[in-house]
Order: C-alpha cells, then structure tokens, then sequence
C-alpha cells in the first residue's frame, strides 16, 4: 500500500492542472475519444430528455396567466441538471468508460516515465466490479444525505454537506484508475484517500466546478483521470525520497 505522507491541496490542483495540458499530448489522443464520445452522447441525452420533460411539466401544470413562472423554473432545472449530473449520468458515464479510463491512466504513466513496453491491459470484470463497488459505496451515503433536505434547520447545511460528499466521491472515482492500476484494493483506495483528505476534496470540488461547466464538462473527466495519476505519481516518489 502507497505510503501517503502529503495532504497540500495545492498539489492535487497542479496536478489537475498538468492533466488538463496533457491532454493535447499526441500519444493519448486514441485513448481520449472513446470516454469523449460516451461523454458527448449521454450528457447529451441527459440534456435533452430533461429538457422536454421539464418543458411538458411547465405547460401541463402552470396555467397561461403564470406562464411567466417558467423564467424562474428553467434556471432551477440547470441547477438541478447540474447538481445531479455527477450521481447519475456522471456515475454512468465512468461505469460505461471505466476500461478505457484503466487505459487512459495506464497510458499517461508510460509517458511520465519515459517507457515504451506495451500496456499491461487489466481484466475488464475487475474494473467493473471495482466500479460497483464504487457506485455502490457513493449511493448507500447519498440517499441519508437526500433526506437531510427535508428535515427542518438541518436543510440549512444540507448543501454544504452534499457538496463535500460530491467533491469526496469525485475524487474517489478519478483517483481509483491510477490506484487500480498499482494493485490497490477498494479499502486501500479509501485509505489512500483518508490519508489526504484536503489533497482529495480539494481535487474532487475543482473537477466537480468542470462538470458544471456546458463543453467543459465533456473532457474534465480526462482531465482527472490524467491529473489523479500525475499525483499519485508524485505521492509515491515522495514516499519512496522522503527527503526530497
């Protein structure tokens, strides 16, 4: 297991940051179109469905005197698109692309490391089960969470809570394809991340801010997946030259 002995914030931004650059770097570029196409078509269908459903609620239930209501009801359904997007459609799109993200991080190692031996491509059972277990840990914590919304005075910090376990589990998604890809079980992913817990939320709230962004949101998933392995990259290389 990684020996995590750095929790600076600052380093999971740089990081991000690096991963956002290499992302034009020529070798990756086959390994960025499958996640972008899943990534285009579901957002889109996302889009558009919560588009015409809204829409068909809007004209079946305001009467035409309201119908200026609809100007304060479209800005609440891209707040709510937002703020479900990483639960649902986010979740689906890293279950769908999980391989490809494996690959993806594999990959952009290779590089780091100046290497040209061939990627050792793990099973693709084992990144899917890894994934459930990931979804599955993030949605047994969502539902009590939903239900703070609703109970008096507490509703008051509910959004604040949900945004640290948003910015918590984004970080455990994107962090997971490097950590897989050195042999680290789920529990020992979770350590990982307990052991820098600021490093991650602060890494999870920058890539979650992207995936509220329209066209952004269809590459910062990349983004991640390259910026977790550039820090788990550096994190071992502090452990193994404490010194440095």
């Amino acid at each position: 297991m990684l020996n995590v002995n750095s929790n600076n914030p600052m380093l999971a931004a740089q990081c991000l940051w690096q991963g956002i650059k290499l992302l034009s770097h020529p070798a990756l570029r086959k390994y960025l179109l499958i996640p972008l196409f899943i990534n285009i078509v579901l957002y889109t269908c996302a889009f558009v469905l919560g588009y015409h459903s809204v829409s068909a609620l809007i004209h079946q239930f305001i009467p035409d005197w309201l119908s200026w209501l609809s100007w304060l009801l479209w800005p609440l359904f891209f707040v709510s698109f937002l703020v479900v997007g990483f639960f649902t459609f986010t979740l689906l799109a890293n279950l769908i692309a999980a391989p490809y993200y494996s690959l993806l991080a594999a990959k952009a190692l290779q590089i780091l490391n100046a290497q040209d031996a061939p990627i050792q491509e793990q099973a693709w059972d084992k990144i899917f089960l890894g994934e459930l277990k990931r979804v599955g840990y993030l949605l047994a914590r969502m539902l009590p969470l939903l239900l703070l919304f609703i109970i008096p005075v507490v509703n008051l910090i509910a959004p604040v809570l949900w945004a640290v376990f948003a910015a918590w589990g984004i970080a455990m998604e994107f962090m997971a394809y490097p950590l897989e890809g050195r042999g680290l079980t789920f529990p020992e992913q979770k350590q990982f991340l307990l052991k820098s817990r600021w490093s991650m939320l602060g890494f999870g709230g920058l890539v979650g801010a992207g995936l509220t962004l329209p066209v952004v949101n269809i590459f910062i998933g990349q983004a991640a997946v390259l910026g977790a392995t550039l820090y788990v990259k550096q994190l071992t290389e502090l452990s193994t030259n404490p010194s440095d």
